[in-house]
């Protein structure tokens, strides 16, 4: 064979190796990225699931919760009287001094069935303990400990101001205590905010009923309120459950 010959094989021998090389750079490469794409895909989906179960939690409904799943109720009487109400709200408060015995007096004489639904939409004036949210889920403890209404009245008797930090978890649990709610379970739902998860399920259903504000007060699924949107007096609440009732 000639040196121009040889030269010439040779060459080609050097491009034929140098495409196999490249094309197994290309392989590796190719497989590379898939191997990251997919590492990527699956810590994607752990991080979002993870985050999505941290911001979500599991949804425990008390079983002694009525309305799908968003009351607690007093009385069985006829008329059904549905009171919304945030405890960190100073205007239910006000409602609950102003209208609550007599609405408990109705309930328990069977006049009205007394449906109360814990709602947070005040988290935001509790400097970010969520203040709302975890007095509404030990509210829902408290049903759950048969104590509702005993723990309702002892939460709003000790209101914190708005723009605080509201309750701490250990002073709601010494709170409950006060109205016989010693158990561990109360204290430990209170603690892992067991029922937080709840507490914004009744909220959302509270919205989505087209309710925006707190207190509001449902008789048979009228909306009451006095002049102007305001608080309607004891009177004027009486003579509409009167008027219901026929």
């Amino acid at each position: 064979m000639s040196k121009g010959k040889q030269d010439r094989a040779e060459k080609a021998r050097r491009i034929v190796e140098q495409q196999r090389a490249a094309d197994r750079r290309r392989q590796i490469t190719l497989w590379t990225s898939v191997t990251v794409v997919l590492v990527l895909a699956i810590a994607g989906f752990i991080g979002y699931a993870t985050m999505s179960g941290q911001d979500k939690g599991k949804l425990v409904t008390p079983s002694v919760a009525v309305d799908e799943g968003t009351a607690f109720a007093v009385g069985s009487g006829p008329v059904t009287v549905d009171v919304y109400e945030d405890f960190m709200c100073p205007v239910c408060q006000h409602f609950q001094q102003q209208s609550g015995a007599t609405l408990s007096r109705l309930a328990a004489s069977n006049k009205i069935t007394l449906r109360y639904h814990p709602v947070a939409i005040l988290d935001r004036f509790s400097s970010g303990t969520e203040y709302s949210t975890r007095a509404a889920g030990a509210a829902a403890a408290a049903a759950e400990g048969g104590k509702f209404t005993e723990f309702y009245d002892v939460l709003f008797a000790n209101q914190p101001e708005e723009n605080s930090e509201g309750l701490s978890n250990a002073k709601i649990i010494e709170l409950a205590k006060s109205v016989g709610l010693t158990s561990d379970k109360f204290a430990d739902a209170v603690d892992a905010g067991t029922y937080k998860p709840w507490a914004t399920k009744v909220t959302e259903t509270f919205s989505a009923r087209g309710y925006n504000s707190t207190p509001t007060i449902v008789v048979n699924g009228t909306k009451v309120t006095g002049p102007d949107e305001t608080l309607p007096t004891d009177e004027l609440l009486t003579q509409t459950i009167d008027k219901a009732a026929g």
